[in-house]
């Protein structure tokens, strides 16, 4: 352990570690998408923000890697504001379409809401948080942040290696799906590693958005095609929603673990989750027990249980429910909750579901005036719904499958209310001062790794790259939000890395375990020390962390 006790000065020496962390005094960016990296990096270079950083970067993944996210998908940030040295948080997350109901699945028989098609489209709250990002934060003007991904999606750019690997994996999903062909299939094939890939549909949508701001996209051509295009494919999507839809400032909350402060965005993420297992956690010293020891997978996994079983019942929109967000992020309500754990046998019963599967981009930026960003883009699962309105480029998200067709569950689906979400960015202060700002791709395994992050560096000493690159722990089968079904304790999915004599304890204490050789999540991380930049990035994906 570093003499520190929190990793940072450490020379990375672990066996799992896969790179030096990276080093920058003026600014640093970091994405799942080298070419997206480089991109934030140039705005910063000309003067930018690190929120302008931010949004050029995303704009670009959407183009880049569209398995994730893109202008169709919602988003969430975390921000700190170096002037008035205080941290707000972005809500930008769009609603179900206002005349859709539970009725009508009742109607049609259907007991949960389709995974694909028009039926779970919510509207995409993305450029209407960049909007807002950018009035607040930004320095560079809206349209030039646009270019550098408007002359990609014209003259091409090379595929990465695991976003080709997403992409044909996508072919059966979507190939027969309207408008999917004229985007993505060439010669019967979609882009492999290597090749240019151009989307000159995109490149005009986005160049009418950096035009006309919020109006490009919410009103006017772009909001009619969507909303005709979903509504003569059966769906509820209306001009109306997208043009009345603005997304919603919202004051993270926290939770002390360590002398660290610890931030997330309260509901209708999955935020607090995090907060809750850290408070759980705090009641025992993981240090002694260790990152590679039965023990602390075990309790990890069981406080894990105690958090989900809220998040099935409680997380929602808060405009239509009231979440009792304090006393669930309580320090009080976690010693209780704690006496719940039994050190010898994993619980058997929790309230239970199908763990979310989604794919998502995470990104953060820091910049040369002390700003920093914690950034989160989805469009759910993979590329999202297969909806793809004509001319445009771009898919829209499936979000709304997240709704509950009970109507007496805090998630039930109602028209204008926007569905339980999981994406989610994370943010850390020390003494009232930025320390962190990080986040970790991948549905349910979110607030499980944004835990696993805080303890590998807090109570591991870990580095913030050997944080990310350590073995994660993910259990499964406990809480959806759509429904609170008991299940017999879940599945217990570990990192290759553990051991054989680790699973055959955890095996010993009831847990069902299964093996993975990879990969959960993808993470970014920006952490400021001394006024100096350190960046990481995923190596389970094809990230990149770059400073200057």
């Amino acid at each position: 352990m570093s003499s520190s006790g929190y990793g940072y000065d450490r020379i990375t020496g672990e066996k799992f570690a896969s790179r030096s962390e990276v080093i920058g005094q003026n600014g640093m960016v970091a994405t799942s998408h080298p070419l997206a990296t480089q991109i934030g990096l140039d705005i910063l270079k000309q003067g930018g923000t690190a929120i302008d950083a931010a949004i050029a970067a995303n704009i670009a993944l959407g183009l880049m890697e569209p398995t994730g996210n893109g202008i169709g998908g919602d988003l969430f940030a975390i921000v700190w504001d170096a002037k008035t040295r205080k941290l707000y948080g972005l809500n930008a997350s769009g609603p179900a379409p206002k005349n859709i109901s539970i009725d009508y699945f009742n109607s049609k028989g259907l007991n949960k809401i389709p995974s694909y098609g028009p039926l779970p489209i919510t509207v995409p709250g993305a450029v209407d948080g960049w909007v807002k990002l950018h009035e607040k934060f930004g320095k560079l003007s809206f349209k030039s942040l646009f270019l550098p991904t408007i002359e990609y999606a014209n003259n091409g750019f090379p595929v990465t290696e695991t976003i080709a690997y997403y992409l044909d994996r996508s072919k059966e999903r979507f190939e027969n799906y309207p408008n999917f062909k004229e985007v993505w299939i060439k010669n019967g094939k979609m882009p492999v590693k290597g090749e240019l890939f151009k989307n000159p549909q995109l490149a005009n949508t986005l160049a009418i958005i950096a035009d006309k701001g919020r109006a490009g996209f919410y009103e006017g051509q772009i909001a009619k095609t969507m909303a005709d295009f979903i509504q003569s494919q059966g769906g509820f999507l209306s001009y109306e929603d997208l043009a009345s839809f603005h997304s919603e400032w919202t004051p993270p909350v926290s939770s002390n673990y360590r002398g660290f402060d610890v931030w997330e965005l309260p509901p209708n993420g999955q935020g607090i989750a995090a907060l809750q297992i850290l408070n759980i956690l705090e009641n025992y010293d993981l240090q002694k027990m260790g990152l590679f020891s039965s023990e602390y997978i075990h309790l990890f996994t069981e406080a894990k249980k105690l958090a989900f079983a809220d998040r099935a019942k409680y997380y929602a929109d808060p405009n239509f429910s009231k979440i009792p967000v304090k006393e669930l992020i309580s320090k009080s309500y976690a010693d209780e909750r704690s006496k719940l754990i039994d050190f010898n046998k994993a619980a058997a019963t929790d309230q239970a579901g199908v763990l979310e599967s989604g794919d998502t981009i995470y990104l953060t930026a820091a910049d040369q005036y002390g700003n920093m960003i914690s950034l989160i883009q989805s469009n759910y699962r993979g590329m999202g719904s297969g909806m793809m309105p004509p001319g445009l480029g771009f898919m829209l998200q499936d979000r709304g499958e997240l709704f509950s067709l009970n109507k007496d569950h805090r998630n039930a689906l109602v028209g204008g209310k926007r569905p339980f979400h999981t994406i989610i960015p994370a943010f850390v202060t020390k003494d009232g001062k930025p320390f962190m700002s990080f986040g970790v791709m991948g549905g349910a395994t979110q607030p499980q790794a944004h835990a696993q992050i805080i303890i590998n560096m807090i109570d591991f000493g870990l580095n913030l790259q050997e944080a990310g690159d350590a073995p994660r722990i993910v259990h499964s089968g406990s809480s959806q939000p759509t429904d609170e079904i008991m299940q017999n304790g879940g599945t217990l999915s570990l990192e290759s890395g553990f051991g054989k004599m680790i699973e055959n304890e955890l095996t010993s204490k009831g847990h069902k375990l299964k093996y993975e050789p990879g990969i959960f999540g993808g993470y970014q991380a920006i952490m400021l020390k001394n006024g100096v930049y350190f960046g990481a990035s995923e190596t389970r994906k094809d990230g990149q962390a770059a400073g200057y």
